[in-house]
């Protein structure tokens, strides 16, 4: 909503073990009924039809029922009332839903959400009472992500002619499509897959290509971000685990039969956006390598 006049809505839980616990609190079901009462009005008062998904991040594999949520995608109002339910609870994942110049919801600590609005949607909102919930009403919008070393390039056909002319070498590709531990997949290209693979990514994914990097197990990547995969590397889709925030030992790694390690920033070197069906590459992340 940057460049509209918003409010801000704050919908929190009065109970404190709520809080404290979140969807482990035995009020929890009083608070969550009153929470999706408050979301299907501000979604009706806003007219927001559809909201897109934007910023998602993964701390938890995807369920079954949302194994196809992305950035970008476009949700309609239950399925984004379910969404808003379960960052409040804790569960996740976590987005932004978004229907510009009408809506936005984020959410915050201890079991809140943040609805941001034109003024006459969340001065009726604040009216709002409830026993299980808050509702606290101030001037505010939204806080737009700050991305300081932005990746600009695109991850158009020119981009997966220049994968393919690698693939007859050692050529790793990773799409990372959200933050968090969850957020990304792996790949050993050759010349027979990479056209699928180009096939495979998801608009608005970042996209990062290693060319025969070094793969051994190494203490000096522990402080960093990598990720560890097995031993040999099979072509297609690789089994990895990524280690935002480094890991401590050496150890930690191999226990469960990663042998191979990759520094995240790596990736730096030659990265793209995956662009949206117009091909206008709309993802926001930031470089890998710390620089463009």
């Amino acid at each position: 909503m940057a460049g509209a006049a918003s409010r801000e809505l704050i919908i929190s839980p009065r109970d404190e073990r709520v809080r404290e616990k979140l969807a482990e609190a035995g009020a929890w079901s009083a608070y969550a009924t009153e929470l999706r009462t408050a979301l299907g009005v501000a979604i009706e008062k806003s007219g927001a039809d559809v909201l897109e998904v934007t910023g998602l991040l993964l701390s938890e594999p995807l369920s079954e029922e949302l194994r196809g949520l992305r950035n970008g995608a476009r949700v309609d109002p239950v399925q984004a009332i379910a969404l808003a339910e379960g960052m409040a609870a804790g569960r996740g994942p976590y987005c932004r839903l978004d229907a510009p110049g009408r809506l936005q919801i984020e959410s915050g600590w201890d079991g809140a959400l943040h609805l941001f609005t034109p003024p006459v949607v969340a001065d009726g909102l604040a009216q709002l009472h409830g026993e299980a919930a808050m509702f606290h009403c101030r001037d505010a919008t939204p806080e737009v992500p700050e991305v300081s070393d932005p990746v600009e390039a695109v991850a158009d056909a020119d981009f997966w002619a220049r994968v393919a002319e690698t693939s007859d070498r050692v050529t790793l590709v990773c799409e990372r499509w959200a933050h968090g531990a969850h957020g990304c997949r792996w790949f050993l290209v050759t010349p027979e897959n990479t056209a699928e693979v180009a096939r495979l990514v998801s608009p608005r994914s970042l996209v990062g290509v290693a060319v025969e990097p070094e793969l051994n197990l190494g203490a000096d990547l522990l402080d960093d971000d990598f990720t560890a995969f097995t031993a040999p590397l099979p072509h297609g889709e690789l089994t990895h685990r990524n280690y935002p925030g480094g890991a401590d030992t050496l150890s930690e790694v191999t226990r469960d039969g990663f042998s191979l390690m990759l520094a995240d920033a790596t990736l730096g070197d030659w990265c793209a956006v995956v662009p949206d069906a117009d091909g206008v590459a709309r993802g926001q992340w930031e470089n890998p390598g710390g620089r463009s």
